[in-house]
């Protein structure tokens, strides 16, 4: 084989495409069912990672329930769905565990955001420049809020429409770049790219089905803030063990694949 040969062969495997299965507009609501099995398969994992991550959506409550403005709902909103997905990885690996029949343990799930660090810190980062560019936003859209104490709804206008326009493109971004993501990074070793480029064919040639799954997702992380951040112990492992089985139902593989 001669050098250029060799170069070109070295990088087709990197920015490829992943191919997808196409799926039933249902198939969301069925991977929450296999969510909830996995959920009471591993109780104590489940919940203790579910508090661990409802520290976030708490905290961040508590910095704004000095302000009691319920407008700010809708920036923390937006904000925990922008970085929930590197935060599901770790149940990832026990839905994983699971799948291949072992028992899931913290330190294994622990141990498996070490497996790929390269493309899962990347796609960390990636997450973490759009949570910076929606901060800015807020901060922008915020200006717009009417200084009035009791504003009316016409006043309020200019502020919730820019608002739910900007919120709605970066989730559409975030949904598209992150649905399959970090499942693809830390089972196939791949590069960045490839898995960010099979993520939005996924979502591309799926496109009904992932916004039923993104209303989804939207509606529990605002019943989780609704509830004072205490639904987030059980929503964010079930969504979590949800999206493990949405990239099983959607990705494809070599080998025929299931786990019912």
């Amino acid at each position: 084989m001669s050098i250029s040969q060799a170069v070109y062969n070295h990088k087709k495997q990197y920015a490829r495409t992943i191919e997808c299965n196409k799926l039933d507009v249902f198939s969301p609501f069925h991977w929450l069912a296999l969510a909830v099995d996995d959920f009471f398969a591993t109780p104590f994992i489940s919940i203790g990672y579910g508090l661990i991550f409802s520290i976030i959506p708490f905290s961040a409550l508590y910095l704004f329930s000095t302000e009691a403005n319920p407008m700010f709902l809708i920036p923390m909103i937006v904000g925990l769905t922008l970085i929930g997905p590197i935060f599901s990885s770790a149940l990832y690996d026990v839905a994983w565990e699971l799948e291949k029949g072992h028992s899931p343990t913290f330190n294994h799930s622990f141990k498996s955001l070490l497996r790929n660090q390269v493309g899962l810190w990347g796609f960390a980062v990636i997450l973490l420049l759009l949570l910076t560019l929606w901060i800015l936003l807020a901060g922008l859209v915020f200006a717009l809020y009417p200084s009035a104490s009791e504003p009316t709804l016409i006043e309020l206008s200019a502020f919730l429409g820019l608002g739910s326009i900007l919120g709605a493109i970066l989730l559409v971004v975030v949904l598209v770049i992150s649905a399959f993501t970090p499942q693809i990074i830390m089972e196939r070793h791949v590069d960045i790219m490839t898995a960010v480029f099979s993520s939005a064919h996924a979502v591309k040639n799926n496109l009904l089905v992932m916004c039923v799954w993104g209303v989804i997702i939207l509606g529990s992380v605002t019943v989780g803030f609704l509830t004072s951040a205490i639904g987030f112990i059980i929503i964010m492992p079930l969504l979590s063990f949800a999206s493990w089985h949405a990239y099983i139902a959607t990705i494809k593989t070599k080998k025929t694949r299931s786990f019912e």
